[in-house]
């Protein structure tokens, strides 16, 4: 997902998200483990877009904490 489409989210829209995109790394993880899980590169790829998303979350709340 890109920077610009997680800035034209609230705050609420962003945390779910990020739980959205936690729960989808912790699947491809269990795959992994499992050796069901073909494509290894969503793995970075989901832990780069929770890092993301956290940021914007946080630079945010910052903002509405102003």
């Amino acid at each position: 997902m890109k920077a610009s489409e997680l800035r034209a989210k609230d705050v609420a829209a962003l945390e779910k998200e990020v739980t959205d995109l936690l729960k989808a790394h912790f699947g491809l993880r269990m795959q992994k483990a499992t050796q069901q899980l073909t494509n290894h590169s969503q793995l970075g790829k989901t832990r780069r877009d929770i890092a993301r998303a956290k940021t914007i979350l946080a630079q945010k709340k910052k903002e509405a904490t102003k």
